[in-house]
């Protein structure tokens, strides 16, 4: 058991984990999830009940080394210290027993739990040079080095494209076979068939089932987590316009993609789709100014795009791909959040009402559902999806002309997906026009056509109804 203030986080749940499985651990947001993990990382105390590691009492939440020693969490949201060498992340904290730093040692430590890994990245390099799977190899090889035999993974495939998801499982299937435990958080349920061996379901803060994965079907896992039949997203039809509301003539950026065109119609979504590496998070932030080409031009509703403010003021909307570091201020509140790029809308010579801000806050909570105490909470205190939908409420503010979406699906549940989805639909049926990046191919169903990226190049324009074998040849480079 588990509150804060009246709300229940967890109310009478549980989790049993045997030695050597890889755990799923699966819900919708706002399941009590993140609240476990709290409970079982020794970050908060339960109000009820006991935490066991091998039938053994846990630590004092004061002893953090012994808790380190026991368990530890790989998070979404990297804790690696950028402006730091990989060394000095991996000890960090634990440079020395006492007097100086000996670097010379300090880095030979580091690469010794490198090899002892199999983690293939120079310890002398900034932990800022690293993508997103370099990062968190060097999270679970720092896990490991403190002893900890149990492992958290919390959403660890959000970020990563498909080649990177299966080398992140092959290096847990080889942890596995050392002995180590798992407990594997992830939306993205063919996951949890592919990587886990047992998988427990909490739902509105209960423990609602577990289960071997072999022996649950897809279908009642699905129920089991939203307490009613199996639904889909049911896509809708439409005609796009005749009017062009963004387009790209020429893009180049070195090292990210070269000679794209693009055109985007007033009721028409296009994707974008491809590896990680396709270039694919590249154009989309340069069609909304974030990144500057080295060639070419893109236009909304004929108006040049040079930078972010001249994007805004053209009337596009934008949701990125980082919600933590981009899509929203964590103290400030739903309303301050939502209504940014509004706020000179909402009063007279320069000053915001409160008020008016407020009500049009309370509009879009109501249009895209956001689960919330109301519009003066804080986005920081929300559950993901609820702040990814504070994010694309922010980009739609302004009744946006043009759209560009990056990954909004990512890291939500089933439910949230739909909400999404539905409101950049909704977007579309008022005359914009959207580009939606996504890495998952339910998403891209949305989409009238599909622009499939690789190595820096538009490769194929795929009209609506593809098949997943069809659409991912075309991604891997097998088919164009």
């Amino acid at each position: 058991m588990k509150r804060f203030g009246p709300t229940v986080a967890l109310n009478g749940a549980g989790i049993s984990i045997k030695e050597g499985d890889t755990h799923a651990l699966v819900g919708r947001n706002g399941a009590g999830k993140s609240t476990l993990v709290s409970i079982l990382t020794g970050l908060q105390r339960p109000d009820e009940g006991e935490v066991l590691f091998s039938g053994e009492a846990a630590p004092p939440l004061a002893d953090r080394d012994a808790w380190r020693r026991r368990v530890a969490c790989v998070y979404q949201k990297s804790t690696i210290i950028p402006e730091l060498s990989v060394a000095e992340n991996l000890f960090l904290n634990r440079q020395t027993a006492g007097g100086p730093i000996k670097w010379k040692a300090l880095r030979a430590r580091a690469r010794e739990v490198l090899e002892t890994y199999q983690v293939d990245i120079d310890a002398d390099v900034l932990a800022g040079d690293l993508g997103v799977e370099q990062r968190q190899l060097v999270e679970i090889a720092r896990a490991l080095s403190f002893g900890a035999t149990f492992i958290i993974l919390d959403e660890p495939t959000a970020q990563l494209d498909g080649p990177a998801i299966e080398r992140l499982f092959e290096r847990m299937r080889a942890l596995r076979e050392q002995g180590v435990t798992m407990m594997f958080i992830s939306h993205h349920l063919d996951e949890v068939y592919e990587i886990c061996q047992s998988v427990s379901v909490f739902r509105d803060a209960r423990h609602i089932r577990t289960a071997e994965v072999d022996d649950l079907p897809h279908d009642e896992l699905v129920s089991a987590m939203t307490g009613e039949a199996t639904a889909t997203y049911t896509y809708r039809s439409r005609t796009a316009g005749t009017g062009v509301v963004l387009a790209a003539k020429g893009l180049s950026l070195t090292g990210r993609y070269e000679a794209v065109d693009l055109t985007v119609r007033s009721g028409e979504i296009v994707g974008l789709a491809g590896s990680g590496s396709s270039g694919k998070v590249g154009l989309a932030e340069t069609l909304v100014g974030l990144r500057r080409p080295d060639k070419g031009v893109v236009s909304v509703n004929g108006t040049p795009i040079k930078d972010v403010p001249s994007a805004l003021k053209a009337g596009l909307g934008f949701v990125p791909q980082d919600r933590h570091h981009e899509g929203f201020v964590p103290l400030l509140s739903i309303a301050e959040n939502a209504t940014i790029p509004i706020a000179h809308k909402l009063g007279r010579f320069g000053f915001v009402s409160p008020a008016s801000r407020r009500a049009r806050a309370v509009e879009m909570i109501k249009d895209l559902d956001i689960k919330t105490e109301g519009p003066d909470q804080p986005v920081g205190d929300l559950s993901g999806g609820n702040a990814q939908k504070v994010v694309l409420a922010r980009a739609l503010a302004d009744d946006p002309k043009a759209l560009v979406v990056i990954n909004p699906t990512a890291g939500v549940d089933v439910k949230a997906k739909q909400s999404l989805l539905g409101a950049v639909e909704d977007a579309v049926e008022r005359g914009a026009g959207a580009v939606l990046v996504s890495d998952e191919l339910d998403d891209l169903r949305v989409c009238d056509r599909v622009l499939v990226m690789f190595h820096g190049r538009v490769v194929k324009d795929v009209p609506r109804g593809w098949s997943d074998h069809e659409l991912v040849a075309v991604m891997e480079g097998i088919e164009q």
